[in-house]
């Protein structure tokens, strides 16, 4: 296990010397070796998973419900997906054993959002409310935050490291270095399951309000310069 101090208000739990060992450490592995190594490393209670189920969340959560049945899956239910992506998350729930939990924003906050039209004229706010906020919430509880980001799908992204210090929480990313390629050779090979409107010409899939059928992320917040919800910035 990784020797590592209590988490503290005052400084990061981890240090940076420590942060660079694990970058280390993973560079080399395998996806899912990076993923088995991870509670090796940590306990599964310091580690929150999170999915948004969208357009080739299998991959992620196949890899993950191989190596430890025991992990949780937080979904933020924003309350503005598509129907399709409540079934997917059935789906993959139903297939892989997924133990997942939902959270979401405040009622009156979220409904605020909904009569205002926030997500029209401030993309940004709607996101802090909806998704920044609810999981902000859980947050504190844990050390390590496990996303499945990866460097190609948008220029921040292609600025990260395997683990990164944000905030309090390490975030770790096991996929990082994956290509697009990589990636749909996997899902072809397993026979994994795609969100169901990839095929309808949704590649990145968020809240129904702000996505339409795009290449990558092209299709998320149309006519906005915005290209992320909030939650990796």
């Amino acid at each position: 296990m990784f020797e590592i101090s209590p988490k503290s208000n005052k400084s990061p739990f981890i240090s940076k010397s420590e942060i660079e060992a694990l970058n280390h450490k993973y560079k080399n592995l395998t996806a899912r070796e990076r993923i088995s190594e991870l509670y090796q490393d940590f306990e599964v209670g310091d580690v929150m998973l999170t999915s948004s189920f969208a357009a080739t969340s299998a991959f992620f959560l196949k890899l993950f419900s191989e190596v430890n049945k025991a992990q949780t899956v937080f979904f933020i239910d924003t309350g503005y997906h598509f129907s399709e992506t409540l079934d997917y998350l059935e789906q993959l729930k139903a297939h892989y054993g997924l133990n997942v939990k939902s959270i979401k924003a405040l009622k009156a906050e979220h409904e605020f959002t909904t009569t205002d039209e926030t997500w029209r004229k401030n993309p940004d706010f709607c996101c802090s409310i909806n998704k920044v906020k609810p999981l902000d919430t859980i947050k504190t509880k844990y050390k390590v935050w496990a996303s499945g980001l990866m460097k190609w799908q948008s220029d921040h992204r292609a600025t990260l490291d395997f683990f990164e210090m944000r905030g309090e929480i390490l975030k770790f990313y096991p996929l990082l270095d994956i290509t697009k390629e990589e990636r749909d050779v996997y899902i072809k090979e397993h026979q994994l399951p795609f969100h169901p409107l990839v095929a309808k010409g949704y590649h990145s899939i968020g809240c129904r309000h702000c996505t339409i059928p795009g290449e990558d992320r092209s299709g998320r917040w149309n006519n906005n310069p915005k290209t992320e919800c909030g939650l990796h910035l």
